[in-house]
């Protein structure tokens, strides 16, 4: 029999022969969606009864001081510039920032401390909005990683490995337990730059990549401006209507690919397209702050008019879980203070306190807090020494992945509660420590979902977001 050749295959492919082949195609598929909007949800479900339907993830990059935040040490002010005792110091790792120096100062906090609530939480005096959380929050003093730098420990924090190419928290999250919205993706991520002169640690993409799993998992990142999701809008001389068009011919191709080479990645991109168009109508009405009344903008102070701020985000933040977005992830960058942190850590809690405080104080208000996990934190620690010149005035701090703090709040967390303490240096942990691996196993369970259980084969081996590691703490939870 004669072998027909390729081109000959496509002319006598018949316009009718292709439509009948395509029935099933993309009209067909957004119809059913419509229908049965749980049609593209994840074929998992939760392990038992949820606290939290949604996450809100304040990620506070490039490492907060937890000496002038959350650790309160009295102690040290007697210890200015004296030696760090080498027997609590270790065998640790240092970074090649501060290893050749000949001393380790101790550089005692010059920030105030104050209890603050009913339960009499010791908070920095940089925190003043935060402060009136005190009985909301729940902080973790005993939070310790792996890596000692910054690229690998915020991609261990998110991915659960130090090396990149794993799925990021919330990509877990949305093929564990799907969206509740079918026309906004289950995981958005946004950035904010810091608004004073700062060494601001770069992000990649992979923080809120799927990895490995499909890739409609994958987180979409919101951008500032008129345009917040890149390539979202139609060109110029395009309708909606030949944009939907276009899209069912795209589709119809994309099953006929399917049907010969059975690749899921041909059915995920027909189904980004689908969720492409449907974001074209609800991500310009989500991301218009204009009509939020005057209230709001007072709250979270006047960096909230300005689109990209960590203020605004945090507005925006709110809208999504309003919306039912799964993962919410702000991203703050400029937290890496190795020299001159008196000044830099208080122009970041500048950026950041007060907004913090008005997103909690709006979940609670409108219930939402009840159904959401709050968290807020960094990918490792400070050191108790002065990296540099250390003088009454001022200091650095090195990085430090034993022992750093994080707080939670929201559903299922415990209120007005301090997880863990540390030595008198807040160098070394000294009661309940909690591994990076341990505050993802935690925070899925908080969503309903056994974190030994949520898996996705690939490559011949079973994935899960905490590896081999992590265990559930019941510490931190109401």
């Amino acid at each position: 029999m004669k072998r027909m050749n390729p081109e000959t295959m496509h002319n006598q492919l018949s316009r009718r022969h292709f439509l009948s082949r395509t029935g099933g195609g993309i009209g067909a598929a957004a119809l059913a969606s419509l229908l049965n909007p749980g049609l593209f949800a994840a074929t998992q479900q939760p392990h038992f009864a949820p606290r939290a339907r949604r996450v809100i993830w304040l990620t506070q990059a490039g490492a907060p001081s937890q000496l002038d935040l959350f650790d309160y040490k009295p102690g040290l002010a007697s210890q200015f510039d004296k030696d760090l005792p080498a027997s609590v110091r270790g065998e640790q790792r240092l970074t090649g920032m501060t290893a050749g120096q000949k001393r380790f100062p101790v550089a005692p906090s010059l920030f105030k401390f104050q209890q603050h609530g009913h339960s009499g939480m010791w908070l920095s005096e940089l925190l003043p909005h935060t402060a009136k959380f005190a009985d909301e929050i729940c902080v973790i003093r005993t939070l310790h990683t792996d890596a000692i730098n910054h690229d690998p420990a915020m991609t261990l924090l998110q991915t659960g490995h130090q090396i990149g190419g794993r799925p990021a928290f919330g990509a877990w999250a949305s093929y564990g337990l799907g969206s509740e919205n079918a026309d906004l993706p289950a995981f958005v991520a946004m950035i904010s730059r810091p608004s004073g002169p700062t060494n601001a640690q770069p992000l990649h993409e992979r923080m809120w990549g799927s990895g490995f799993l499909p890739s409609r998992y994958q987180g979409v990142r919101f951008n500032s401006g008129s345009d917040p999701v890149l390539f979202l809008s139609n060109p110029p001389g395009i309708t909606n209507q030949r944009r939907r068009a276009m899209l069912d011919d795209l589709a119809a191709l994309n099953r006929l690919q399917f049907a010969e080479q059975q690749d899921p990645d041909t059915q995920a991109r027909i189904e980004q397209y689908e969720m492409a168009f449907r974001m074209q109508a609800a991500v310009p009405e989500l991301a218009d702050l204009s009509k939020e009344p005057a209230d709001i903008y007072e709250r979270y102070g006047p960096e909230s008019k300005k689109p990209g701020t960590y203020a605004a985000n945090c507005i925006l933040a709110r809208r999504l879980a309003e919306r039912g977005v799964r993962f919410i992830q702000l991203y703050h960058r400029g937290w890496d203070q190795h020299n001159n942190l008196p000044g830099g850590i208080r122009s970041q809690c500048h950026d950041t306190d007060q907004h913090t405080a008005a997103l909690l104080a709006e979940l609670k208000e409108r219930g939402l807090l009840d159904d959401t996990l709050v968290i807020w934190g960094g990918e490792f620690g400070r050191t108790v020494y002065s990296q540099g010149t250390l003088t009454q005035d001022n200091y650095g701090r090195d990085h430090h992945p034993r022992c750093y703090s994080l707080w939670m709040a929201g559903a299922g967390v415990k209120r007005g509660h301090v997880f863990g303490e540390t030595d008198d240096f807040s160098y070394n942990i000294v009661k309940d420590p909690m591994h990076v691996h341990d505050l993802n196993a935690t925070a899925l369970h908080l969503l309903g979902i056994d974190h030994t259980r949520l898996t996705y084969r690939f490559q011949g081996r079973d994935y899960r977001l905490t590896d081999v590691h992590g265990e559930v703490v019941k510490g931190v939870l109401a």
